[in-house]
């Protein structure tokens, strides 16, 4: 029973991202207009453009979310920091934590769908940052944001004994994350379907990701009663 459900899991995180692509495909073919700065084409023009002109541009707020956003960054070096000094301790790859070595590979995912929608543009942001159109889809703070922390608040779990500890800092990093997330939207620097876009995606990664883990450690306890 907990195998299967932990295989449902996997799927519902495919899913997600399978939605995202169709997400995607739509933005790039509905309701197409020139709205954008430069004469940019954008996706769901009329409901982008109603939310951007209902949000304004909030330069200040883009500021502290970009600044904000190397929290998500530190969380990753303290991990990646985290794995290594196990690999130097038990002197094996395949003997740092199951967790750790799965967070780096959905790590490296989150970076490879970053950058490809850095070459591949669906939209460019509703303002010029510095005089430049920037790529815009999805929001990449909204992703950094809702992959890296929801997945800290899961090895945390495990790792900090403290009840009350554990569940201050897994609000705190929900409170985080939300500011982030709200705050990019409110900001006006990106369309709204930008912040969907990377919230789907992340969804879909951080599910996949949970499954992943709990189906590796399944499959090493099953391993380990055999052994006994």
């Amino acid at each position: 029973m907990k195998k299967e459900k932990n295989y449902k899991v996997l799927f519902a995180g495919i899913a997600r991202v399978l939605l995202f692509v169709l997400w995607t495909v739509a933005i790039g073919t509905i309701d197409v207009q020139t709205i954008g700065p430069k004469g940019s084409s954008v996706g769901f023009a009329t409901l982008n453009g109603f939310i951007h002109k209902l949000t304004g541009v909030h330069m200040a707020l883009y500021t502290v979310t970009d600044w904000l956003g190397l929290i998500p960054l530190c969380f990753i070096l303290g991990f990646a920091l985290l794995g290594f000094i196990q690999l130097i301790k038990r002197k094996s790859l395949f003997k740092v934590d199951s967790s750790i070595l799965v967070l780096g590979a959905f790590y490296i995912v989150v970076m490879a769908a970053y950058l490809f929608f850095e070459f591949y543009v669906v939209n460019y942001r509703p303002v010029l940052i510095n005089g430049y159109l920037e790529a815009s889809y999805p929001s990449s703070t909204t992703m950094l944001v809702m992959c890296v922390m929801p997945t800290a608040v899961m090895q945390l779990k495990s790792r900090i004994g403290n009840r009350n500890i554990r569940k201050a800092v897994s609000s705190a990093i929900i409170a985080f994350t939300a500011f982030m997330v709200i705050g990019r939207l409110l900001s006006g620097v990106h369309w709204i379907t930008d912040i969907i876009g990377g919230a789907i995606i992340s969804m879909g990664l951080v599910v996949i990701d949970y499954a992943v883990t709990k189906i590796i450690e399944a499959q090493a306890e099953m391993s380990s009663h055999k052994k006994q």
